[in-house]
């Protein structure tokens, strides 16, 4: 066993028996420990957890080395994902928790019908078993690499770990988990970034230092056959550029593994603090990528530039076991580096393993690779936990519980939840075997699912009380099988052959036409159709306004609860779960 391997190792079982540990200290008996983890998570806490299930393996793998391929085009991920939970924090966020139930689809049940929350529970389950096959891979790719065994191997030691501490304690362990493995992720993010920018520039601030290398990134890229890295609207049409940034916006405010993280917190005042501690946990690594995009793209160009095939770099053959990297057929020496296959470049490199790869392409000492390695598995499994228990309640609670047997006790209600989570688990290891895409891209896809579904219907909800359930049903289905038939044209998924793109929008972008297509089809059928009832409007005025402003008779008015604001429900009229 080579040192990395086993500094790998040791790293990897540390970290997994802390989180197993953490999963069996938590384990629950009943459906709110397991789904919101008794409204009981402190704020700091939950932030760090928000912010370990936000940055996945698209984050922490993927991400830096699409930027690094990319060059400036790679900001869309960077501004979508980011200018995407600001975006949930402030519009969405605080009224779902406000209303206090356990998942997404069962708000939009309550807001407009039960046809409604069976759709999106179906909606929601599509989208996290998109959202968790990019896990799945990236955990492979980690696994692969440094235990030095099989790529579908890896992912099925992933899916394994992942399902044995997310069925133990559901919401409640896997809060506490990720809290752990956000502090794993980070230091393992943080760490050789500074080291890399401390030995190219002398100073170990990246964010900061790595602006002075782009010139010379820029002269080695063009040498190398690839784009300058500071010019925009190389990769991409611009109009692309616009569309995939706002896919991946509002997708992200329509996410039903994030939503449901603002459930968790015990006041309402605390999920918008959540927030916050969640952005700023995010920064951390955000304004990082780009640093570490750059650097590992310097010293990979560098290495291999006019290098013969037989003194190639030590990390370009520990990674041709993988399959991510590979040499062109009677090359001899390195004129022309890329990362797809159809470039007809020399060497080509997944965008996939620049990151894991960084620490040994920078020629930094073993402890630290394998401080990366347990980084990239802590990113897809906290990411993967997270949404293998949205499609646990979504089957158990909003399908089994609310359409099946209503009188379902608890312990019935969790066995179906964790038998789910078994069985979403078998399919996303299949799905992850063979990816359509990277792992960056493929998270993406999700998003433009959400956003073509969840985010109008949750925004309409909120916002318009004149939007009915015939509306929001419309238009989820509309949006939804508008985006994933482009999807499915424009991707090898499913047998079919990929087509070219239709006016330069990407599968990736064109989720905001698909949310386009939703608002326009739920605000016309809902104009078409009779309004809600009063009571219903009388709910959605619960909870976008505090109790006091409410027109209620004095004598009936009560003293607000010690974080001044109600903790669920609206003031007056039926109750959630009434209608």
């Amino acid at each position: 066993m080579s040192n990395i391997q086993a500094w790998t190792t040791v790293f990897i079982v540390l970290s997994f028996g802390t989180y197993i540990f953490i999963a069996w200290r938590s384990r629950v008996k009943e459906t709110e420990g397991f789904y919101v983890a008794g409204h009981g998570v402190p704020t700091v806490a939950n932030g760090a957890a928000i912010a370990a299930d936000w940055m996945s393996a698209a984050s922490f793998i993927s991400m830096a080395g699409l930027i690094a391929f990319l060059g400036s085009d790679g900001s869309i991920y960077l501004m979508g994902w980011t200018g995407g939970y600001v975006l949930l924090a402030v519009l969405l966020a605080p009224y779902l928790r406000k209303w206090g139930k356990y998942t997404v689809p069962e708000f939009v049940g309550d807001r407009y019908s039960e046809l409604v929350r069976t759709i999106a529970a179906g909606a929601a389950i599509i989208i996290s078993f998109t959202y968790v096959v990019g896990q799945m891979a990236g955990g492979g790719i980690v696994f692969s690499r440094f235990l030095d065994i099989d790529l579908n191997g890896g992912i099925m030691i992933a899916a394994a770990i992942i399902f044995l501490y997310a069925v133990l304690g559901g919401m409640k362990g896997i809060t506490w988990t990720q809290v752990a493995q956000y502090t794993v992720l980070i230091t393992a993010y943080l760490i050789p970034a500074v080291a890399v920018a401390q030995r190219m520039t002398g100073v170990p601030i990246p964010q900061v230092s790595f602006g002075e290398i782009l010139a010379e990134l820029n002269s080695l890229g063009t040498e190398l056959g690839l784009n300058e890295y500071t010019q925009a609207f190389t990769e991409r049409p611009q109009v692309d550029i616009f569309l995939v940034t706002m896919a991946l916006m509002v997708g992200t405010a329509g996410l039903p593994h994030v939503i449901i993280r603002f459930y968790t917190t015990k006041t309402v005042r605390g999920s918008r603090y959540s927030a916050f501690w969640a952005l700023l946990f995010i920064a951390l690594l955000y304004t990082t990528a780009p640093a570490v995009g750059a650097f590992t793209k310097f010293n990979l160009l560098e290495g291999v530039q006019g290098t013969s095939v037989s003194e190639l770099p030590a990390w370009v053959e520990n990674w041709m076991g993988t399959g991510l990297v590979t040499i062109g057929e009677d090359v001899e020496t390195i004129q022309s580096v890329g990362n797809n296959p159809a470039s007809g470049a020399d060497l080509i490199v997944n965008n996939d393993i620049l990151v894991l790869a960084s620490p040994e392409i920078a020629g930094l000492p073993a402890p630290i690779v394998g401080l990366v390695a347990a980084g990239g598995m802590a990113a897809a499994m906290s990411t993967a936990a997270g949404l293998l228990l949205v499609i646990s309640s979504s089957v158990s609670h909003d399908f089994y519980f609310r359409r099946i047997r209503k009188e379902a006790p608890d312990r019935e209600r969790l066995l179906v939840g964790r038998i789910a989570m078994a069985g979403a688990v078998v399919v996303a290891v299949i799905a992850g075997m063979n990816p359509p895409a990277f792992v960056a891209q493929v998270v993406a896809f999700a998003f433009g699912m959400a956003a073509s579904s969840f985010f109008p219907a949750l925004v309409l909800g909120i916002f318009w009380k004149r939007c009915n359930a015939a509306g929001a049903a419309a238009g989820m289905i509309a949006g939804l099988v508008f985006t994933i038939s482009y999807m499915v044209y424009t991707l090898e998924v499913f047998g079919t052959s990929a087509n070219d793109h239709i006016l330069d929008i990407s599968p990736e972008g064109i989720g905001t036409i698909g949310a386009l297509v939703n608002f326009a089809v739920a605000i016309v059928v809902s104009k078409l159709t009779p309004p809600p009832s009063r009571e219903l409007a009388e709910m959605v005025e619960g909870i976008r306004y505090p109790a006091r402003r409410r027109t209620v008779p004095a004598s009936a008015q009560t003293g607000p609860s010690s974080s001044g604001e109600p903790e669920a429900g609206p003031a007056t009229g039926p109750t959630a779960g009434q209608s």
